[in-house]
């Protein structure tokens, strides 16, 4: 039996489901593949922040690689107040994130546009690093 096709959806409904209760606009389900994409403005940081405990209950250490979120959090600071970092040999998002004392879910969610899985990082890379809250 097949479960690639509906199983992805079913395996996040929950996410998707609250991402909805709690007020997510713009909100884009796609699945391309094997992979499940979540986008959309939350209107808190705190929504997003929600969002990301439920993915993490669902996928405890983000390691399925079956979905990219990409939810924005409304009034959050862009590109105001980050700092840039560059990838060097044996780094992780997570040690990165304890240097500058951030989450690496954060430093990922900044930098979507190049790092597509959070185990992978390569020296040279210059990541966001979002300002501390």
């Amino acid at each position: 039996m097949s479960q690639q096709t509906g199983s992805l959806r079913g395996k996040y409904q929950q996410l998707i489901d609250a991402a909805t209760q709690q007020g997510v606009s713009n909100l884009q389900v796609r699945q391309e593949g094997n992979v499940l994409y979540i986008d959309g403005n939350a209107p808190s940081e705190d929504v997003k922040k929600q969002l990301w405990e439920i993915y993490g209950r669902i996928d405890p250490d983000y390691r399925a690689g079956d979905l990219i979120m990409n939810i924005q959090a409304s009034g959050s600071s862009n590109d105001t107040g980050s700092e840039e970092y560059t990838v060097v040999a044996g780094d992780s998002l997570s040690k990165i994130g304890q240097k500058y004392g951030v989450s690496w879910k954060e430093i990922y969610e900044a930098n979507k546009d190049q790092v597509k899985n959070p185990d992978l990082i390569h020296p040279g890379w210059k990541l966001k690093i979002p300002s501390k809250k």
